[in-house]
């Protein structure tokens, strides 16, 4: 993530202002930070202090902002290679709005924003700068990065070859089941990589759960709303990777409005993603939202810790046999996430058309003209008749199977007798997926 902040960062022309799209605790503001180390000079606001909001109050012409920020911080407003980031945007609409002008009137000036559920907490007659702005979606700690704070520099370098070596095996799938237990929380990862302990990590797993449950308070537009919302994230570690239906969700009596409500707002806040099924077997393929979703949460490590599964998780031979598979298909939706730069990008499964099918595709990813399906599975290859079903379907001929074993291409028939490729890839390399493809495909 820190290099996409570099490359925006690096571009030769004005930067057009950044705003940063995540949950809490993701480490927006540490990354920023590390940013401002390859600037000349560098400011912080934060918004949520009452003094540095109310400069967006006082000042609405763009050039006295700016000196008076400088004036506040005791920074020389001196042109060239300055950066603002200015944290918790979303508690000053003037602030958003002020955006644009910064972009216009200072280009010289490079400006990172960040905040929390900014569609939902701010007046909806304040509109965002359309065309002035960039984002870019901050997430957990990827494989990759949870690699790089255990300072596992050889790994690494062994993740960089196309294939794989197979003498890494071993080892790199030890150190991927660390992750999908502790997850890439970036509080949880500094904390375990130092302790090495499980336990140590409980407070921090709890002290995020009480922060989002404070957090709907803000997101919540009425009590009732609030209500549901608590209960859904309450409830929703248990359903991580399974489809849902939102009547009635984790024991309530509530209506199906007032949850899919509570799921959209805390969607927006990053917390959950609802992954809606296609049924086309080709590119462009619409989600079909009238069909259950599957959730995907913020965080692996989150999950496990929640819904009881980390002794599971640990005694587990492979990731694929904890928690009935869901486990293994949340992680690999977690690092398929990470892929994207896009905060419009959502992941999606398959089905069949008809409803009465229980033929599904864990998930699909969208590489050049094809749609490529992904299973999630540890059986042979005769087994994934889903997989074979979405083949048989396609007007290609290119498969990928997730799972614990060695990387390697196999060539195989559906059970209608159609030959297609299909590559097993080892869970430590779906963060690799596009250069997989490039290599199967080629």
């Amino acid at each position: 993530m820190l290099d996409r902040l570099r490359h925006w960062s690096a571009r030769a022309s004005a930067n057009k202002p950044l705003i940063l799209r995540g949950a809490r605790q993701v480490g927006k503001t540490t990354l920023v930070k590390l940013l401002a180390s390859s600037y000349k000079q560098d400011i912080y606001l934060n918004l949520d202090i009452e003094k540095e909001k109310v400069l967006f109050e006082i000042h609405r012409e763009v050039h006295d902002l700016f000196q008076a920020i400088c004036l506040q911080k005791g920074v020389n407003p001196q042109k060239g290679r300055t950066l603002l980031f200015i944290d918790e945007i979303q508690n000053s609409s003037n602030a958003v709005s002020m955006l644009r002008y910064f972009y216009e009137q200072l280009p010289w000036l490079d400006v990172i924003a960040a905040g929390s559920l900014l569609e939902s907490v701010m007046d909806r007659k304040i509109s965002f700068p359309v065309g002035r702005v960039e984002y870019l979606p901050v997430r957990p700690c990827t494989f990759q990065e949870f690699l790089l704070a255990a300072g596992e520099a050889r790994s690494l370098e062994l993740l960089q070859e196309v294939p794989v070596q197979e003498f890494a095996h071993g080892h790199l799938m030890e150190q991927f089941k660390r992750y999908t237990l502790t997850g890439g929380m970036p509080e949880v990862v500094a904390l375990y990589h130092k302790e090495m302990e499980l336990t140590a990590l409980a407070p921090v797993y709890e002290g995020m759960l009480a922060s989002y449950l404070d957090d709907v308070e803000k997101y919540a537009r009425n009590d009732t709303l609030a209500e549901v919302m608590r209960h859904t994230v309450r409830h929703a570690f248990q359903a991580a990777g399974s489809r849902i239906t939102y009547s009635g969700f984790g024991g309530s009596v509530y209506k199906n409005r007032e949850v899919q409500e509570a799921f959209s707002t805390l969607e927006k806040a990053y917390l959950f993603q609802l992954v809606f099924p296609v049924t086309e077997t080709r590119i462009p393929a619409l989600p079909n939202t009238g069909r259950s979703p599957k959730l995907q949460l913020l965080d692996t490590g989150l999950v496990n810790y929640m819904a009881g599964l980390q002794t599971e998780v640990f005694n587990a031979a492979s990731i694929s046999d904890a928690y009935r598979g869901r486990i293994a298909e949340h992680i690999t939706g977690q690092e398929l996430l990470s892929l994207s730069d896009s905060v419009l990008f959502k992941l999606n499964y398959w089905t069949r058309e008809k409803m009465t099918s229980s033929a599904e595709v864990d998930f699909v990813w969208p590489y050049r003209d094809y749609l490529i399906p992904i299973e999630v599975k540890s059986g042979t290859i005769g087994k994934l008749r889903s997989l074979h079903q979405f083949i048989d379907q396609a007007p290609h001929s290119y498969a990928v199977r997730v799972y614990s074993g060695h990387y390697g291409i196999t060539r195989a028939k559906t059970l209608s007798g159609k030959e297609f490729s299909l590559m097993n890839l080892p869970f430590y390399l779906i963060h690799r997926l596009p250069d997989y493809l490039e290599h199967l495909i080629r």
